[in-house]
């Protein structure tokens, strides 16, 4: 019997250790101060999921514009193709020549 009554006793200052009025004013700091930690680690893991999307969102558009830089790069290298010059210009009426150019020299320089 003097076992259960020492436990109880135990238990009961225990409880009157930390659920009395004196403690818990005397630990509102702290408790507030674990509060604005919380709300710190919920506020960063936020953050970082949106800074990692945006990383993401980032990476999409770039590889999209290096897919696009390189079309239109290929594009451009097919028609500046002297064939393909050729063919753009016949409806202007100009046409290629088949004589060599001439160079011309100044005789009083010389």
């Amino acid at each position: 019997m003097n076992e259960e009554t020492t436990k109880k006793d135990n238990r009961s200052s225990w409880k009157r250790l930390f659920l009395n009025h004196h403690w818990l004013v005397r630990n509102i700091p702290f408790f507030l101060f674990l509060s604005l930690l919380t709300v710190l680690y919920i506020y960063n893991g936020h953050y970082a999921e949106k800074t990692i999307k945006n990383i993401n969102r980032t990476a999409r558009e770039l590889k999209e514009l290096q897919y696009e830089y390189k079309t239109v790069k290929s594009e451009l290298m097919f028609i500046n193709k002297q064939s393909e010059v050729i063919k753009a210009v016949e409806p202007l009426g100009l046409r290629e020549t088949l004589q060599p150019p001439v160079a011309i020299k100044d005789s009083l320089l010389y």
